[in-house]
């Protein structure tokens, strides 16, 4: 497993100042990367982006699991005749039995694709190509548990839009 520290800055001197700040403070400077307007891009980065596969990873869970929770929920209520709302007929019941099968597939692809993730993220569950686009740069660090609490520690220190710290699998 590698750390991956990922620090959003608004402009190009902060940026530059907080790799500075690392480089007079003895952190080996391989590991760390600046992105940004005039410096590397995400795709050369050569790390993966969590928010981005966690939402490409929902958006195919939604794709198959609203529709089979649609059809799961419109059978069970075809076959066990539970009346959801005794005013309406067999077939509306139905039909609501299969929405509320859709809203569980919703559920499911939040909960199971990777999606909850990034809903808790928030705003900070930008992905991180997107905030490039933008035009905010990314001071990028990999490195051991110790040296990322290390940078982390050096940064804190600095103004930073986001500040987030991610494991990669490998």
């Amino acid at each position: 497993m590698k750390t991956v520290l990922v620090a959003t800055v608004g402009d190009r001197l902060g940026a530059e100042a907080i790799y500075t700040r690392l480089e007079t403070d003895g952190f080996p400077m391989a590991k760390v990367k600046l992105l940004g307007r005039g410096y590397k891009q995400w795709s050369e980065a050569g790390v993966e982006d969590p928010f981005a596969t966690a939402r490409q990873q929902m958006q195919r869970m939604l794709l198959w699991l609203v529709p089979f929770g649609f059809f799961a929920g419109f059978t069970f209520n075809q076959a066990t005749q539970i009346d959801i709302l005794p005013s309406l007929n067999r077939l509306d019941n139905s039909l609501i039995g299969g929405l509320f099968g859709a809203v569980a597939g919703v559920l499911g692809s939040l909960t199971v694709g990777g999606g909850l993730k990034v809903v808790i993220a928030g705003r900070s569950g930008t992905p991180f190509e997107t905030r490039l686009q933008q035009g905010k740069y990314l001071v990028l660090i990999q490195g051991s548990d110790n040296e990322i609490r290390w940078a982390e520690r050096l940064l804190k220190a600095q103004p930073l839009e986001y500040l987030q710290a991610y494991t990669l699998d490998e």
